[in-house]
């Protein structure tokens, strides 16, 4: 599975690729495993300090491919063994998407599973479900309103309509607009100025208080928060910032280390693990479904 995402890392960022340009970076559970496979290996990796995801070619993501799309049409939804969609969510570094093309359906929703999300101009954007005759798959009804609100969600997710790079701009779902050859640099750069001025373990804790705060209530952010403060006020890396500041140098910050944001808060990232064995079972009967998913 080397070939279907390449990982490169320079400065402390890591650079993965979708790399399936012959099928447009179409998605396939051998390219979902051996992304998340990749994000594993960037976790483990104690040079790597931020990621930035993008495609090969001229396209991001635009969804399930075809020719899997054709095969599975009618037969039922079946996802037996597959991890959580989620992963990159639980992901405890910072994850930049540089939209370099097409980005639709499962692949749109793991440019929303994305941290921040740079868009060349002209990319072009749907949800397209609807017009497979398909639910709004893997909680991107949760996603979407949370990015544009649920008005626009709406709009994007009834109409399945295309969408460019302007208007996604426009509504929220990115955050920056670069042309087309320079998508993927400002995106490294961006995520190059976190990996040399951040420090790991605050970042991982940022992380982890903005997806666990999202569904609840300013009394349990703040316990959490406290709860983090009283480790990350303790750590080395309070003294390395303030150094580093007041002597006007880079910081020189440790790995991310012993970290644990979830066991700190006692909370973790909602649905971060669960996977659809956990709610379908094993071995599932089929249900309704003219395309059996768009994964």
């Amino acid at each position: 599975m080397d070939e279907l995402v390449l990982t490169e890392v320079s400065g402390g960022v890591a650079t993965v690729t979708l790399n399936r340009p012959d099928r447009r970076n179409g998605w396939s559970p051998e390219l979902e495993a051996a992304y998340f496979a990749a994000l594993d290996a960037c976790e483990a990796d104690d040079g790597v300090r931020a990621v930035v995801l993008t495609g090969a070619g001229t396209t991001f993501c635009p969804g399930l491919d075809t020719a899997r799309l054709a095969t599975v049409a009618g037969t039922g939804l079946d996802l037996t063994g597959r991890p959580p969609v989620f992963r990159p969510r639980r992901f405890p570094k910072p994850l930049i998407a540089a939209i370099n093309g097409a980005c639709a359906g499962i692949g749109l929703v793991q440019a929303l599973l994305c941290d921040v999300r740079f868009a060349a101009r002209g990319a072009r954007f749907s949800t397209a479900f609807a017009r497979r005759g398909l639910a709004a798959e893997y909680a991107i009804s949760w996603l979407l309103p949370r990015h544009v609100g649920v008005e626009h969600a709406l709009d994007l997710l009834l109409s399945a309509r295309t969408f460019d790079a302007a208007e996604a701009h426009a509504l929220g779902l990115v955050s920056r607009l670069c042309e087309p050859d320079d998508v993927l640099a400002a995106a490294r750069a961006y995520a190059a100025d976190i990996a040399t001025h951040c420090a790991p373990a605050a970042l991982a804790a940022i992380r982890h208080q903005v997806y666990t705060d999202l569904d609840g209530g300013l009394e349990d952010a703040m316990v959490r928060a406290l709860r983090l403060m009283q480790v990350t006020n303790a750590a080395p890396d309070l003294a390395e910032g303030v150094a580093s500041f007041v002597e006007r140098r880079a910081p020189q910050f440790g790995p991310v280390g012993g970290m644990d944001a979830e066991a700190v808060t006692g909370t973790a990232v909602p649905a971060g693990r669960l996977t659809a064995d956990d709610v379908l079972g094993p071995r599932a009967p089929a249900v309704a479904s003219s395309g059996g998913g768009l994964a």
